[in-house]
């Protein structure tokens, strides 16, 4: 019997298996070849909701009858955080098996809010209080660092996200280790906080491609499936030296690099589970360090021609103030705050049925 990927990196690293789904039925099947967590997003949620349609369309109107005054932008994140805690409670083993390190479901915060520091902080504290093994996303926008500190000094486990950039994880893990340390300073207890900070790889190589594109540039397209890969084993390399307490989480699939070129690290590796079944069937045995291992020095000078995938790799080569005007942010961001609308368009079209269908 061909063994099992993900069996063999848990037995051969640090680094762990997240799903990158809050449905149920996928939840359970991959606890199977070990996942300890998910991860979740407003368009993941509303995919999950709609994948269970006859079931969720009863709960909305079953939520609207009990809360007569509700919008329908309420009530559909209303079903997104009892969606969460459904699936939190299939992870709650988990969790007390890893100390609160693992076994935590992703909420993401309102996208509308990605301004907002204060907003996103405070439902960050509002949504951890669902269920004892939530995890929190907050956007790596220029406004929201601060929001990564406060929550985290609140007692907030914060899954940071529309991350791209090694500044932007550098970023994010010194505001958490602020959080930290505040709450150490008074005597909190941190002992089950498990904050992670995301690198979207897939969106990182789909930006560089959008930008040679854009830009009319002439480059070897296999050298840009390499680009996410680059931008993880920097961010890695740094955290690891640096020593933060946060750990690097892997998402938004594009290829099996996103995984295998990756382990080894006390690292999170989050795909989406269609990504895990192909990886499972595969029987691949990839290097269980592959994550010390250095880009081709030929692919990485190829891609250093681009300044879009600099402004990524390099440590400074974002600043805090250009997070939310960056290329990769802002398409992210917008496929989020697209994907707001659709989910109060879902409950409108329960509550408000279109006569002419």
């Amino acid at each position: 019997m061909t063994k099992s990927p993900f069996l063999f990196m848990k037995e051969n690293s640090q680094t762990v298996l997240w799903n990158d789904s809050a449905d149920p039925k996928e939840l359970k099947e991959a606890l199977k070849w070990g996942i300890v967590g998910a991860t979740c997003n407003p368009i993941i949620a509303l995919s999950a909701l709609k994948a269970d349609k006859e079931y969720w369309v009863g709960r909305i109107k079953e939520y609207a009858k009990t809360h007569p005054t509700a919008t329908d932008d309420q009530i559909g994140w209303a079903m997104v955080e009892e969606l969460s805690v459904n699936a939190a409670k299939i992870l709650e083993p988990e969790f007390e098996k890893h100390k609160g390190r693992n076994g935590r479901l992703s909420i993401q915060t309102d996208p509308r809010n990605f301004r907002d520091a204060k907003a996103l902080a405070d439902q960050a504290l509002e949504f951890s209080k669902i269920a004892k093994n939530i995890i929190v996303k907050i956007p790596v926008t220029s406004e929201a660092i601060s929001a990564f500190e406060e929550a985290t000094y609140q007692g907030v486990s914060l899954n940071a996200t529309v991350s791209f950039s090694v500044a932007q994880t550098i970023a994010v893990a010194e505001a958490i280790e602020r959080g930290l340390n505040r709450r150490e300073a008074e005597g909190l207890d941190i002992s089950q906080m498990g904050p992670v900070c995301t690198i979207m790889v897939g969106r990182v190589d789909d930006w560089v491609k959008v930008s040679v594109e854009k830009s009319g540039t002439l480059i070897d397209p296999g050298v840009m499936e390499w680009a996410g890969v680059a931008v993880f084993k920097h961010a890695h390399k740094i955290y690891k030296e640096r020593g933060y307490r946060t750990r690097l989480l892997s998402a938004a699939f594009r290829s099996h690099m996103h995984w295998s070129q990756i382990i080894g690290g006390d690292a999170v590796i989050s795909p989406p589970y269609g990504w895990q079944v192909k990886i499972n069937n595969s029987g691949m045995i990839p290097n269980s360090n592959s994550v010390e291992e250095p880009v081709d020095p030929t692919t990485l000078k190829a891609l250093q021609t681009l300044p879009e995938f600099n402004k990524m790799y390099d440590i400074d080569g974002l600043k805090v103030e250009e997070f939310t005007n960056f290329g990769a942010t802002l398409r992210t961001l917008r496929g989020f705050l697209q994907s707001a609308n659709d989910l109060e368009a879902f409950v409108r079209d329960v509550m408000v049925p279109n006569p002419d269908k």
